[in-house]
């Protein structure tokens, strides 16, 4: 069985953006990880700066659902 929350990578930061020719580049850099919830079909909030935080808070998230 898939577990609920799962993490996803967050949708990366546009830090810059530039032209050449007719085409626009944008430069991005990662925004971090989010928690999705697979039942409500969303992204949780907040952003985790990086993979260790996120996966310890979707540990716990999915092991408090499951002590229900």
């Amino acid at each position: 069985m898939q577990p609920r929350f799962v993490i996803v990578p967050a949708v990366p930061i546009e830090k810059e953006s530039f032209r050449v020719g007719s085409r626009y580049y944008a430069a991005t850099v990662c925004g971090g990880f989010d928690i999705y919830d697979n039942l409500a079909k969303e992204r949780l909030k907040p952003s985790y700066p990086n993979r260790t935080d996120a996966e310890v808070q979707c540990q716990r998230m999915n092991t408090k659902l499951e002590a229900r």
